[in-house]
C-alpha cells in the first residue's frame, strides 16, 4: 500500500461547498499524525482548543493529497445512521397518503429502497454505489461537490466528522461497525455497504472540543492528535504571528506591527478571561481580528482597542 505524502508544508485551500478558499501551513506534529492514520487505517480524533484549525486540518489533508474532501457537522440532534444512510419516511408517507387519496393501491414504487439516501460514511466507502443508490431515489438527489476534471474515485476520499462531541455518545458507538471494520448494514435494503476490493480506503478525521467526553470504545479505535495554543508568552506571540501572515499577506506586509500589537491584546484578554472564569478567545478571533483590520484598512494602530472588543469580548454584560 502508497501512503499519500503530504510534501508541500504550505498550501492553496479551494473553496468546496460551504468551505471559503484558505491557506493551510502543515506542522511536523500534523503529517506524522496523518500519516500514521493512513498506515493503521484509524479515524484520527483531533481534539484541542476552538479555533486552533482542527476541521481546517482535514481540508488541507484532501487538498494535499488530491482527494475528495467530505465534511459533515454534528449536533445534539444528529444520529449515527445520518452519517450512514437516511430514510425518508416523510417522503414516503406522503406518496402513499396521495395514493389513498386517489383511491388507487399502494403503488410498487413505495418500496422503501426508493427512500434511501446515502450518507458521508457511504459516498466515503463506495462512491459509485452511493451514485446508484442516489440516482434510484424517489427525487433523485445531489452528490457531493467534486474537485473540477481532477478527481475520479480511485484518487479516495477525506471525510471530516466535525465536532462529535456535541452529540450524545449513541452517536459515536453507533460508529464504531462502520469505522472499525469499514462496512455498515442498511436493513432496509437488506445489503451491506463496504468498500471494494482494492479501492483507496478513505481518511477519516473526526474533531472534538472536548466539550463531553467521548466513549473508551470509540476511542480505542482512533489515533489521538491534540491541537493546543502554545503556553509560553513569546511562543504564543510567535505562532499567532506566523498564522496570521500565512492567512493575512497583504496586512503583515505593510504593517507587520500590527500582527504583534494584535496578538499581545489577545494575550491579555485571555488572561483576563481566564481569571474571570469564562470564554477566553483564541486564533479563530485572533484572524477574525485581523480580517477586519485588513478589510477596514488604513493605519491599524487606533483600530486595534477599538475593535478588539468587538472581537474578543464575547461575554453578557453583568
Amino acid at each position: 500500500m502508497t501512503l499519500p505524502t503530504y510534501d508541500r508544508k504550505e498550501i492553496e485551500l479551494p473553496a468546496t461547498g460551504s468551505w471559503p478558499a484558505s491557506r493551510h501551513r502543515f506542522d511536523d506534529e500534523q503529517v506524522r499524525a496523518l500519516r500514521a492514520a493512513e498506515a493503521a487505517g484509524r479515524p484520527l480524533l483531533v481534539r484541542g482548543d476552538p479555533g486552533t484549525g482542527k476541521s481546517q486540518l482535514a481540508h488541507a489533508a484532501a487538498a494535499a493529497t488530491r482527494r475528495l474532501f467530505l465534511s459533515v457537522v454534528v449536533d445534539a440532534r444528529s444520529e449515527a445512521s445520518d452519517l450512514l444512510w437516511r430514510f425518508d419516511a416523510v417522503a414516503r408517507l406522503a406518496d402513499a397518503h396521495l395514493a389513498a387519496v386517489r383511491g388507487s393501491t399502494v403503488p410498487a414504487d413505495l418500496n422503501a429502497a426508493r427512500y434511501i439516501e446515502p450518507g458521508a460514511l457511504w459516498w466515503a466507502f463506495d462512491w459509485a454505489g452511493a451514485a446508484a443508490q442516489l440516482a434510484a431515489t424517489r427525487a433523485g438527489g445531489i452528490a457531493p461537490e467534486t474537485p473540477d476534471g481532477e478527481w475520479t474515485p480511485a484518487r479516495g476520499t477525506v471525510l471530516l466528522i466535525d465536532e462529535i462531541d456535541k452529540a450524545e455518545a449513541d452517536l459515536p458507538n453507533g460508529l464504531l461497525e462502520a469505522l472499525g471494520n469499514g462496512r455498515f448494514s442498511v436493513p432496509p435494503l437488506a445489503r451491506a455497504v463496504a468498500r471494494p476490493a482494492g479501492a483507496p480506503a478513505p481518511l477519516v478525521i473526526v474533531t472534538s472540543n472536548e466539550e463531553r467526553e467521548l466513549p473508551a470504545a470509540f476511542l480505542r479505535r482512533c489515533l489521538v492528535l491534540t491541537l493546543r495554543l502554545p503556553k509560553a508568552h513569546g511562543e504564543l506571540i510567535a505562532y499567532l504571528v506566523e498564522r496570521g501572515a500565512l492567512h493575512f499577506p497583504a496586512l503583515h506586509k505593510a504593517h507587520p506591527s500590527a500582527l504583534t500589537q494584535a496578538a499581545e491584546q489577545l494575550l491579555a484578554d485571555r488572561r483576563r478571561a481566564s481569571e474571570n472564569g469564562v470564554y477566553a478567545p483564541g486564533l479563530a478571533e485572533y484572524l477574525d481580528l485581523l480580517r477586519v483590520l485588513e478589510r477596514i484598512g488604513g493605519d491599524p494602530a487606533p483600530l486595534l482597542k477599538e475593535m478588539r472588543r468587538y472581537v474578543f469580548d464575547k461575554q453578557p454584560p453583568a
